[in-house]
């Protein structure tokens, strides 16, 4: 660590030399006999500390903190003063000092009271450095997925996330745009500011604009109060929209001078308010064939479109879906003091077989209550249930006969997967399975041992 540098600034030539005799064993110390030569050394120079008397030839202490402060130097400052000036001191304390020392000094005082300055400053450095870390930490901390297609989106959340540019993230219906808004926010300058957000095919056009932009007392029936929208409540941090090709034209209009102008008026107002917002949007539409159908404003469009996100789906990153599985399952433990569920290699069969219309949101429900009906255990095929069938649920027989596979394999084969079809079909419920196949209990049962289910409870 480099040695700290001490400014004292003192016009009493004997106490300049004291301090300096005091401190140089330990720190770098420079002197200052005026307000004026201090001010000269700080522009040359960076200290650590300044030791500053209250009373000047040239000036005062006060007066020097103001100026050090507006030549942006970050100088923790410690006044001395004499008795007689002590409410001068402790005006410096409020006006941003760190500490003050009164006349005769205690040496012993000022040790403690320059150690005590440097070790909080070290704290709150590590504190600091601990906060930017967390802040800034890798989108992948957040986002599960190492596919080729993920690196993409890590690489342009990296660029895009420490500027103002508006976001446009496309993706279908639970590929995770929410979190990828989240991350953006939460690695960006605003990060300390809110994060707004709001779902717009979930409101109504009137009701929608009211949560936007707010609305005055009386401007329409319910309103019965003033009240600010989302935009105000997301002044100097960042505003997600969710659903964005939802929005009606009107609202649309509205919308679009926000971006330009960055300031609106409330649902039955005429003052303009003006805001600091950033704007991440989110849509599973194509919005470039909204816009050629006139659903969706061509200028509100490429305002929109300055940094554009695409997400994968599920089906296009297959690569990720082994950590996926293995942060859904570490999420959803069957009891608190367990340890995370198994999954067969016959179950990773299915999940990889399946189109996930869902997304990342569907894998997570299935693993949810596949932790669930398998009790904890390892979860084999029987546990999983899908919206849809597995793209290999059909089985080739062509392909079987020309391969040679022994008839009872196959028949095994196209027994077990009618089984777990018929069990997802049932949500699960092992009678209403066996109604659908027309097998009783104990058959159910002697199969589902002879394919290796672990039967739900």
């Amino acid at each position: 660590m480099n040695q700290r540098h001490i400014l004292i600034v003192d016009d009493d030539q004997e106490i300049r030399d004291v301090l300096k005799d005091l401190l140089e064993e330990n720190y770098l110390v420079t002197l200052a006999a005026t307000g004026q030569e201090a001010l000269a050394k700080v522009r040359e120079t960076d200290y650590d500390l300044m030791l500053l008397d209250v009373r000047l030839p040239d000036t005062d202490g006060l007066a020097v903190m103001q100026e050090l402060f507006g030549l942006g130097k970050d100088i923790p400052v410690i006044v001395i003063t004499g008795h007689g000036t002590s409410n001068t001191a402790i005006q410096a304390v409020q006006a941003g000092a760190y500490d003050y020392l009164v006349k005769p000094l205690e040496l012993d005082e000022v040790e403690i009271v320059v150690r005590r300055l440097f070790e909080h400053r070290e704290l709150a450095s590590q504190v600091k450095q601990l906060q930017d870390a967390l802040g800034k930490r890798d989108a992948r901390d957040r986002i599960i997925g190492q596919s080729a297609p993920m690196q993409t989106v890590y690489k342009i959340i990296g660029r895009v996330a420490p500027s103002d540019a508006t976001v446009l993230i496309a993706g279908e219906t639970g590929t995770g745009k929410e979190l990828v808004a989240e991350t953006i926010h939460q690695n960006s300058r605003r990060r300390r500011g809110p994060l707004v957000k709001i779902n717009c095919a979930a409101l109504p056009e009137t009701l929608l604009e009211s949560e936007l932009f707010g609305h005055e007392k009386g401007s329409f029936t319910g309103a019965v109060e003033r009240r600010k929208g989302h935009f105000e409540l997301a002044d100097r941090g960042t505003i997600f929209l969710d659903e964005i090709g939802e929005m009606s034209p009107n609202t649309q209009k509205k919308f679009l001078r926000v971006l330009q102008e960055g300031e609106f008026q409330r649902v039955g107002g005429n003052t303009t308010i003006r805001v600091d917002v950033r704007v991440i949007a989110a849509t599973n539409k194509n919005l470039e064939q909204e816009m050629l159908e006139g659903h969706f404003r061509e200028d509100l469009y490429y305002r929109l479109n300055v940094i554009n996100v695409y997400l994968p789906p599920l089906r296009e990153r297959m690569d990720d879906l082994p950590l996926l599985v293995a942060h859904f399952l570490d999420k959803y433990r069957y009891a608190p003091s367990q340890p995370p569920s198994k999954i067969s290699e016959e179950a990773m069969d299915v999940l990889r077989s399946y189109d996930w219309p869902g997304n990342v949101r569907e894998l997570e429900n299935v693993i949810e209550r596949a932790v669930v009906l398998s009790q904890g255990r390892i979860i084999g095929p029987e546990h999983l249930i899908m919206t849809s069938a597995p793209r290999d649920c059909k089985i080739d027989i062509t392909e079987q006969v020309r391969q040679e596979v022994p008839l009872a394999e196959v028949l095994a084969r196209a027994e077990k997967q009618m089984m777990e079809e018929a069990l997802r079909l049932a949500e699960g419920d092992v009678g209403k399975a066996c109604v659908r196949l027309g097998l009783t209990l104990d058959d159910w049962t002697a199969r589902a041992a002879m394919h290796g289910f672990v039967q739900p409870a």
